[in-house]
């Protein structure tokens, strides 16, 4: 569980529980139940972790909406999207092993996540990593009803395949950004785990 949970399940459990000594039960069925939602949005399960050295995991859950090649930072390379519904777990790992080189965060608007423009013009946090085989940089947007993008992590700190980053509350996106030489995994309209599903491999002569 995500420790800032606590902070928005507590009180409409607790708030639920007065209700029931009032009587209100239908007010209280309506705020337990929220109560309850938020622990089960909030929920970090454990991953295993691939041992594949070329490997790159996803750094979500959700479903793969864009694969496409496209410019950033004036360098080519390959976009894959990953839409969050608010039935997935909303915990971001890196998606390779390297070191933080930014954290640059983008103020913007809050375009529905499924939306192509979301991946410019929503706010978002764009991550930059730096590894022994090249650059990534991954994005976590924010959505319509997603309205805050934590990264855990600053500019200097070393990172594991895998490791916990950051978490977007209620319904998001993720953009990966990967080098044209890497060779992408997976398919459009495919469910993958943060983590622990390989979107990407190295190229092996890297």
């Amino acid at each position: 569980m995500v420790k800032e949970a606590y902070g928005f399940a507590i009180p409409p459990i607790v708030l639920g529980v007065l209700a029931l000594g009032f009587g209100w039960y239908w007010a209280a069925g309506v705020l337990i139940f929220l109560g309850l939602f938020v622990f089960y949005f909030f929920r970090d399960p454990e991953r295993k972790i691939p041992t594949d050295p070329l490997g790159i995991v996803s750094p979500a859950d959700g479903r793969v909406v864009v694969i496409v090649d496209e410019m950033l930072d004036g360098k080519m390379g390959h976009r894959i999207s990953i839409f969050l519904s608010i039935w997935n777990v909303h915990v971001q790992r890196s998606p390779v092993e390297g070191r933080i080189a930014n954290v640059v965060y983008r103020p913007g608007r809050f375009y529905g996540a499924f939306r192509g423009k979301a991946s410019t013009e929503n706010e978002q946090n764009v991550i930059y990593i730096h590894t022994a085989k090249g650059p990534l940089v991954f994005k976590q947007i924010a959505g319509a009803i997603a309205r805050r993008v934590i990264c855990w992590k600053r500019e200097g700190q070393i990172v594991a395949l895998g490791e916990r980053v950051g978490l977007i509350r209620f319904g998001s996106r993720v953009d990966v950004w990967l080098p044209l030489d890497t060779e992408v995994a997976v398919k459009r309209g495919e469910t993958v785990k943060g983590g622990e599903s390989i979107l990407a491999k190295w190229n092996s002569t890297t």
